[in-house]
């Protein structure tokens, strides 16, 4: 059989798992195949609720503006759809009150806006927009155990229902595409052992950081402040951070983080006291004044992980890999939900692609590349980190040397305009990393002094 992706080659596809790349994964597969299933260990709620598949669910999410742009190019209109559910629309560096590197950013123009509403709320969008595609069907309350076929072909998966009363026997589902979106605690190194393939090689970076997450709502309006959010970022030199950004309905969302050892408790009377140990007490203060609506929860799972189906190695065709499956990245950096989407986008050009033949390893390449800038933004940080460990946390002299440049832009993104729009633009995957090597950028960062910035919390939005 051929190892062709496209159109007439692909009858029947297969995701494994009901996550956003899983779900916007099905959106492109159909487009090619004449029928995709999705399958999902939960059962999905009708509401926007949470659901024990997404363990991150209960915490703070950012969609950045490289994944609206690819959310609204899988599905149209989903943006203006997901602000009329209530999505807040945060304005940087103009709505936040943020500190970095010893630094206050001044609150300029915003040049790129983040949606900050509930994950469940998003997601529960997506269902409905990908489901109601009469092409997509959805297998409920069942796992994928293992992978039919051999070392050469996947020709489809086993299936194993949950839940009390369920058959034990596994059973398999034919397929001439399977797709692994199951997330990071992805099987799939032991699904190809099984046919006689093999696992790719895992890098991975860990700095140890573990947050935790309560709801509040805060008084209205807040005579204080006119900022939206403020964002407190740890670097190598003080590793604690904090958040607080809103959810809609007046409802704010703080998430703070620490370091392996000293992690952030979930303990409601320790939560404040930990927000104490930040640069400033601004955080700490705002937490202080508000109502808590949840209680305090906490995720430890914040490695960097990226799966190498790229390089040399005995694997079948007809299986691929996406979303945190094949490239996790620590959730400080707000890019996982936008990737999800990127690598949609990814797969939809690679199976349209007239130029190549959509083979197994050119869209697994494809899928790769489009996680690649969130990956060297995520582990270039994370390698600085105190403690940092993993076969990605080396750093050579090329490394130390882009992150003397790198330094010397983040000290100026905060004052100088610039400079500071470039830095967003990259961070929030709407322009390549070149972008930081522009010819105003690289004269204010070798030649420039660093710009002044307030000596305190800049409360209030800059006049003009």
């Amino acid at each position: 059989m051929t190892d062709e992706l496209g159109p007439r080659r692909t009858r029947h596809a297969v995701v494994v798992g009901g996550s956003l790349a899983g779900l916007l994964a099905a959106r492109v597969l159909s487009e090619h195949a004449e029928r995709v299933t999705v399958v999902e260990r939960d059962r999905f709620p009708e509401e926007p609720e949470a659901r024990p598949g997404v363990p991150q669910g209960r915490h703070l999410h950012v969609l950045i503006e490289g994944g609206q742009q690819a959310f609204d190019e899988l599905l149209p209109g989903f943006m203006a759809e997901l602000g009329a559910l209530g999505a807040p629309r945060v304005g940087m560096p103009e709505d936040m009150v943020q500190w970095q590197n010893g630094q206050w950013f001044i609150r300029n123009p915003a040049t790129t806006y983040f949606s900050t509403g509930p994950r469940n709320q998003l997601e529960w969008l997506v269902r409905k927009r990908v489901f109601a595609d009469p092409r997509i069907e959805r297998i409920e309350g069942t796992e994928a155990v293992g992978l039919v076929g051999d070392s050469r072909r996947v020709r489809g998966v086993l299936l194993r229902e949950r839940g009390a009363g369920a058959p034990k026997e596994p059973y398999p589902l034919a397929a001439d595409l399977v797709v692994d979106a199951s997330g990071r605690s992805t099987r799939a190194a032991d699904w190809l052992a099984g046919i006689g393939a093999e696992a790719p090689h895992e890098e991975t970076l860990d700095t140890g950081l573990a947050y935790s997450t309560r709801i509040f709502r805060s008084p209205e309006p807040d005579p204080a402040t006119d900022a939206l959010g403020f964002n407190l970022v740890p670097n190598p030199g003080q590793v604690y951070g904090g958040v607080m950004l809103p959810l809609g309905d007046g409802r704010h969302v703080v998430t703070l983080s620490g370091l392996r050892g000293d992690e952030p408790p979930t303990d409601e009377a320790l939560f404040e006291e930990y927000a104490r140990r930040l640069p400033h007490p601004v955080l700490g203060d705002w937490i202080a004044k508000a109502e808590p609506l949840t209680p305090v929860f906490g995720f430890r799972k914040t490695a960097n992980v990226r799966r190498r189906y790229d390089r040399p190695g005995r694997r079948p065709a007809g299986f691929l890999a996406t979303g945190d499956a094949l490239c996790a990245f620590n959730p400080i950096y707000g890019q996982g939900m936008a990737v999800a989407a990127l690598s949609a986008v990814a797969l939809r050009r690679a199976l349209a692609d007239r130029r190549h033949t959509p083979t197994t390893r050119r869209v697994q390449r494809a899928l790769l590349d489009a996680s690649r800038q969130a990956w060297d933004i995520s582990a270039g940080a994370d390698k600085k980190m105190p403690g940092a460990t993993g076969d990605a946390a080396r750093s050579g002299a090329m490394d130390r040397v882009i992150g003397w440049y790198l330094g010397r832009v983040q000290q100026r993104a905060s004052g100088d305009p610039v400079v500071g729009a470039a830095f967003r633009s990259a961070l929030t995957l709407t322009a390549p990393l070149t972008a930081l090597f522009a010819p105003a950028v690289v004269r204010a960062a070798l030649f420039d002094p660093v710009p002044e910035t307030p000596a305190e919390p800049p409360l209030r939005r800059r006049r003009i």
